[in-house]
């Protein structure tokens, strides 16, 4: 695989994100994250998708009561991980995450299908549930509630972002010594170093 070194990236994380991304485009599922998060000194991951990104961060959509949703309210710290194994390459990103307002939230969710529209009522995400029966009456009490008309966003569902603080690039290189250029936010801006494979 081709290397690279500081003086190949962009000044900004995210903008150099937005390259790699777009070079990415082939990569099956390229907006697979994995998000990890903290709460009562645990950790927990999960993969999620990114549904935007811009110079402010990286955002993904959720239930804000499911088990993600109390972890960030508890303690916004939060990494993300993406892995795009035919490039070989991998994008770690430590920040905090914040919600986004409702009317980004509501824009994002109109463009949804319906089906998740309405299994976004349905569904209490990371509650227990007696069977799956209980799951489905749900949804045929929320499609029945909606009929044919517009389903609205829920008050409990909605974006977060993610703000980084530190960006890390790897791209593979043969006998494992790697290329790592790592992003860390100062007072004056990003600066960039590089890391040992």
């Amino acid at each position: 695989m081709p290397g690279f070194d500081v003086g190949d990236v962009a000044p900004h994380p995210l903008v150099q994100f937005a390259r790699w991304y777009e070079e990415a485009a082939a990569v099956p599922q390229r907006d697979a994250m994995c998000l990890a998060t903290v709460a009562d000194g645990a950790p927990s991951a999960r993969m999620v998708l990114l549904k935007g990104v811009d110079d402010r961060g990286l955002v993904f959509y959720t239930n804000h009561g499911s088990a993600k949703g109390r972890d960030v309210a508890a303690n916004p710290a939060v990494a993300l991980v993406f892995h795009w194994q035919p490039l070989g390459r991998q994008v770690r990103i430590v920040g905090w995450a914040e919600r986004v307002g409702d009317a980004d939230s509501d824009a994002y969710f109109a463009t949804r299908e319906r089906g998740s529209q309405l299994g976004a009522w349905a569904s209490h995400q990371s509650t227990v549930l007696a069977d799956r029966a209980e799951l489905e009456a749900r949804l045929a009490a929320v499609t029945a509630r909606f009929a044919d008309g517009p389903v609205p966003r829920p008050p409990w569902w909605g974006g977060y972002r993610v703000v980084p603080d530190a960006v890390e690039l790897w791209q593979g290189r043969a006998d494992r010594l790697h290329d790592r250029l790592r992003y860390l936010r100062g007072d004056g801006g990003w600066r960039v170093e590089r890391l040992a494979p």
